[in-house]
């Protein structure tokens, strides 16, 4: 009852934000109702500022419109509302057909509005798009599931014909459909929305991939396979034109962005060249079962050999270059060359183990652990909460250390390559769902 007076009375707000979300906040305050809500722009940016910095900030001028910081927040707190300050509805319809026109025009429709990667796509004709539903049980207009590019934008909804129409885009074949319908059932955006420029990985498990020709052997990570870059390219548009992350400063912020974003990660694990578990029967599926797994992450780091004598410490080296975040961000991309080394020669009989030692002797001194942004802004308020093991670790002595990831059971490890050398990658992703692919059939 509370909730709903202050609500309806509504708290006299300023808000203050750096020049360069501009695009971004008036889009979602536009969103949520009030198109001309008064923002105050200051200077970019906040983080690594000194205090006298922030203060100049202000005690000087708004970015965008040069009048004094103070007097806008005092307009903003003060001033009466009008009817100005309220938004029209919201109108994002499209219709499901296009007009009839040459390729030639199409492609360059298709382009104009947003609804590509900047590469050529395969039109989706209604022919192709039926050919496409025809590879699952399930109706066109059955919901597959909703997605947005952050937290602070709206979910988008989207059907099993939706997620077909980029699949065609993708040029991807019907027998593919079911793992695509799957990473859309994750309702995990490959394109997330953030300023530190992430990527997504898509890892399948199973019979399917058999069934589809994908590969997890040679050149598993690069161009060189049609079910692999064709899938990942799918994940990409479908999270472009059903998720809202497609445009620039308003959907998608990453500062650099990241190449990985034109059709992700994505490959199967190789399981019959590995000496452990597959990494969907860790996450609680059968092994006899199609799954698929998506991540979150920036990059990868890259070593040779695990035989020389020293690569425990190469190894822990390698890693010391993915920052600590308030999940674990690290994925183990073992050459099956690799896995079969450190389980005889080196007695890791499991996936998990390896990961334990990963978080044993991945540590960073305190006072470098503590001046990492991202802990700043993020883990900080979770120790000052009382939450472990952040808690203890802040009152930790500077010289004490710490575990650059928070918890072994999120380190994950998956095996994939064509043994041609004894290569693995230490990737900067976190784990964040799996999904059965056979249910999408």
């Amino acid at each position: 009852m509370h909730c709903m007076t202050v609500e309806k009375l509504g708290v006299p707000t300023a808000p203050i934000v750096t020049h360069v979300f501009r695009d971004l906040v008036e889009a979602v305050a536009f969103k949520g109702g009030m198109a001309k809500l008064r923002f105050v722009f200051v200077p970019h940016p906040v983080g690594g500022q000194p205090p006298s910095g922030l203060r100049a900030y202000a005690l000087g001028s708004d970015s965008l419109t040069g009048r004094p910081v103070l007097d806008e927040i005092n307009e903003a707190l003060a001033k009466p509302l009008t009817k100005e300050d309220e938004a029209a509805p919201t109108d994002r319809s499209v219709p499901r057909l296009v007009e009839p026109d040459t390729e030639e025009h199409l492609h360059r429709l298709f382009l104009e509005k947003g609804w590509t990667d900047g590469l050529p796509v395969v039109l989706p004709t209604a022919r192709k798009v039926a050919e496409m539903l025809s590879a699952t049980s399930r109706r066109p207009d059955e919901v597959v599931g909703r997605m947005r590019p952050t937290q602070t934008q709206e979910d988008w909804e989207y059907t099993v014909e939706k997620v077909a129409v980029n699949a065609v885009m993708a040029g991807a074949e019907p027998s593919f459909f079911p793992v695509i319908l799957a990473l859309a059932a994750t309702q995990e955006t490959a394109l997330h929305s953030s300023t530190s420029s992430f990527a997504s990985m898509a890892v399948v498990n199973g019979p399917i991939r058999h069934e589809i020709g994908m590969n997890g052997g040679i050149g598993a990570l690069g161009p060189f396979n049609h079910a692999n870059a064709s899938i990942g390219r799918a994940y990409s548009l479908l999270s472009r034109n059903l998720g809202g992350g497609a445009v620039p400063g308003i959907t998608y912020l990453a500062s650099q962005g990241n190449p990985l974003t034109y059709n992700g990660l994505c490959f199967p694990e190789n399981e019959e060249r590995s000496p452990w578990e597959p990494f969907h029967v860790s996450r609680g599926f059968r092994s006899d079962e199609s799954v698929v797994s998506v991540f979150r992450g920036r990059g990868m780091s890259h070593l040779l050999d695990v035989r020389s004598k020293t690569w425990r410490r190469q190894f822990t080296d390698l890693v010391t270059g993915i920052t600590p975040s308030p999940g674990n961000n690290l994925t183990l991309l073992l050459d099956p060359l690799v896995a079969r080394t450190l389980k005889e020669r080196e007695g890791f009989d499991t996936k998990a183990r390896l990961s334990e030692w990963f978080h044993e002797n991945s540590r960073v001194l305190a006072e470098v652990y503590w001046d990492y942004q991202l802990v700043i802004n993020y883990i900080e308020p979770q120790a000052r909460k009382g939450v472990e093991p952040f808690a203890s670790w802040l009152k930790a002595p500077g010289d004490a250390l710490i575990p650059r990831f928070s918890d072994p059971r999120g380190i994950s490890v998956v095996v994939v390559g064509g043994e041609t050398n004894a290569y693995w990658f230490a990737a900067e992703f976190a784990y964040l769902a799996s999904r059965s692919i056979d249910e999408w059939r």
